[in-house]
């Protein structure tokens, strides 16, 4: 005879969840202008999950976010199969056919939220062209770890506005861990881009070329250059430029330096190329911009 299987949907030893009730959702957050844009319907934490099993055909109604720590599971969206380990983390769109299941022998232990809001579409679309698919992989991270046990806790506690307000913040943070790891992994390694960047930001008083960049990482110019747009969305010599006026807008605003002096300050020795290409940023020339902030903020004097 053929091994019974056992599916189960919930009832796991320590397991954790909140099932936010709908008519809080249309109060506290689906009419809050601070939230409606992204928002947490359920959250919940299952350790070992054996027999887990879960099957939507028509999907959810909310955008689902599950990542795996320990243990093993597989997924299927859209009739496309992607195995999970421990690190994997995948996303199912709302309202798309799916159905996910922890490995009998080696059973997930899974974090998991399901989220709504007029921006998460778009949210959800952006993962999915970041990550090439439903599925990516992230390093483990306790920071990460702690942020969900934050927002969870938050909404244990209760339903009150504040609880919701602070949690669903809390929960902007948490999606930027996945979709921007590198950032927020502090102890991690610097990119090759992070790496250039600093050697910006370290000689922004000089005109460094497009091959002393390249040379930080070891690359041809043409190959760091398209890596540099494709990561930041700028040209590296743009993003240099516009560290220097980030940098030039902090002398105007805390320096009685003249602009030929700032000019200096940011490798530009031409005062003319650099008012043209500050204003071209900015909007305005360095002169209006000072008037502009000085005029923005009175300093108190201890003497008055």
């Amino acid at each position: 005879m053929p091994a019974t299987i056992i599916k189960k949907k919930e009832g796991f030893q320590g397991q954790k969840a909140v099932v936010i009730p709908r008519k809080v959702l249309a109060s506290n957050c689906t009419n809050n202008t601070i939230i409606s844009g992204l928002y947490i319907t359920d959250i919940g934490y299952y350790p070992k999950a054996r027999f887990h099993y879960r099957e939507r055909l028509r999907g959810a109604e909310q955008h689902i976010l599950i990542y795996c720590i320990e243990g093993k599971g597989s997924v299927t969206i859209k009739k496309e199969q992607y195995d999970i380990e421990p690190g994997d983390f995948f996303v199912v769109p709302k309202q798309t056919e799916h159905y996910y299941a922890a490995n009998e022998k080696d059973p997930w232990t899974i974090y998991w939220i399901h989220f709504t809001g007029a921006i998460s579409d778009a949210i959800i679309t952006h993962m999915l062209e970041q990550f090439d698919g439903h599925k990516s992989f992230l390093h483990y991270n306790e920071q990460r770890t702690e942020l969900f046990n934050t927002i969870y806790h938050q909404l244990e506690r209760g339903y009150s506005i504040e609880n919701m307000l602070y949690a669903n913040l809390c929960f902007y943070h948490f999606l930027g861990s996945f979709m921007h790891a590198e950032k927020f992994n502090s102890v991690s390694t610097l990119t090759e881009m992070d790496i250039v960047i600093d050697f910006m930001k370290k000689n922004i008083d000089s005109m460094c070329t497009l091959q002393q960049m390249a040379d930080e990482v070891s690359m041809s110019p043409s190959h760091f250059s398209f890596l540099f747009k494709k990561k930041t969305g700028y040209p590296p010599m743009e993003y240099f430029n516009h560290l220097k006026v980030q940098q030039a807008c902090q002398f105007l605003m805390f320096t009685n330096l003249r602009i030929k002096e700032i000019a200096t300050r940011v490798g530009i020795e031409d005062p003319y190329y650099f008012s043209r290409f500050f204003t071209k940023l900015m909007g305005m020339s360095p002169n209006a911009y000072r008037e502009k902030r000085n005029s923005e903020h009175v300093y108190y004097n201890p003497k008055d």
